[in-house]
């Protein structure tokens, strides 16, 4: 808590007399940095790094000191203002954070206490993780798994978290490892990086689709069995059905790329779907589920509860904790975001971005 001194000085006699007062001030007039967008006309969005107080922020029983955030499709999506994720300017994006509890209403948690916010409304109309402080509620917060530092668990972020649910899901629907090429779809992206390499420490064999020519290293490195083009991913789709060719799949393209994918999916198959960048839209007929028995499971990052999100959180920091975790992520500072986000928008970004707020 900051705190300011007064000095006091009066005469006793012939001799000045010094005395110290000192005052707490409370942490509502705590003034720190963060990523602002701004929309100074209907339409157009601004971004700098200014300051904002802890009084700016919503009510929530929990304010937190964040020391490392992570980079995210839908942050750059907030950041230029669509209106799908934020509506609410100023605004600070950020839909991860990491960090201390520095002040608490509630016996949950206590100040000093290591801990995560992804998803719920933080970052989207909530101030998120691009501050050095955010305040929310605490049925939003979990405490950082054992086996985890603050920015080991931004590299995975809900990137990380969103690929961990999706293999989860993959597993509970009995697809198993040995039974047939597991496809990744936008695979040098943060959810499909982490989720080739999440399969391949799991023991499937995986087939990582990418659209950026002269990445295979970095995906053979992550665990793919092999690397396949969009023009070969996507060859034949325009027949009702394609030739059978995966056990399972997980998709963060939508459109297009989803379709092709149900179509050459095997008898049985599973595919998890979590992202748009290609289309909201799905163009596929209906035989994939009706003539293959295909299933298409939707993943939900945002309003996942609590319980499942901490037995994830416990396993990535555990049996699933990936020895490349680090060769994944790069690092920047707020002052650097901007640039990164641009090169986000065009497709350029490859891995996690993590930002690091430790100043």
């Amino acid at each position: 808590m900051p705190v300011r001194m007064f000095v006091v000085c009066f005469l006793k006699g012939n001799k000045p007399i010094l005395k110290f007062n000192v005052r707490k001030e409370p942490m509502e007039d705590t003034v720190f940095k963060a990523m602002i967008v701004e929309e100074p006309q209907k339409g157009t969005f601004t971004r700098r790094i200014g300051e904002r107080r802890i009084s700016d922020l919503p009510p929530g029983e929990v304010v937190i000191r964040v020391r490392y955030s992570s980079l995210n499709y839908k942050d750059a999506l907030s950041a230029t203002g669509h209106p799908g994720v934020s509506r609410i300017f100023p605004h600070t994006p950020g839909i991860d954070a990491a960090g201390e509890v520095a002040a608490s209403s509630t016996k949950a948690f206590v100040p000093g206490d290591r801990v995560i916010v992804t998803g719920y409304d933080l970052g989207m109309n909530t101030p998120g993780g691009f501050g050095n402080y955010i305040r929310v509620p605490a049925a939003w917060v979990l405490k950082l798994p054992p086996g985890l530092s603050l920015r080991e668990s931004m590299i995975f972020g809900t990137a990380g978290f969103t690929a961990a649910l999706s293999v989860l899901r993959l597993m509970e629907a009995g697809i198993r490892p040995g039974g047939g090429d597991i496809l990744v779809s936008g695979a040098t992206g943060g959810v499909g990086s982490i989720a080739v390499a999440l399969l391949a420490k799991a023991g499937y064999r995986v087939a990582a689709a990418s659209g950026k020519a002269g990445e295979h290293e970095f995906l053979l490195a992550l665990g793919a069995s092999e690397v396949i083009s969009r023009e070969e991913l996507l060859q034949g789709s325009e027949r009702p059905l394609m030739k059978e060719r995966w056990a399972g799949a997980v998709d963060v393209v939508g459109g297009t790329t989803l379709a092709a994918i149900l179509k050459a999916t095997r008898y049985g198959g599973t595919v998890t779907c979590c992202g748009l960048v290609g289309s909201t839209e799905l163009p596929v007929n209906v035989f994939p589920f009706i003539l293959r028995g295909v299933s298409l499971l939707g993943i939900d990052s945002v309003a996942c509860p609590m319980a499942p999100r901490i037995a994830v959180w416990n396993r990535l920091a555990d049996d699933w904790k990936l020895n490349s975790l680090a060769d994944l992520a790069v690092e920047c500072r707020l002052d650097e975001l901007e640039q990164k986000i641009q090169t986000m928008l065009h497709g350029g970004l490859m891995g996690r971005t993590v930002v690091n707020l430790t100043d």
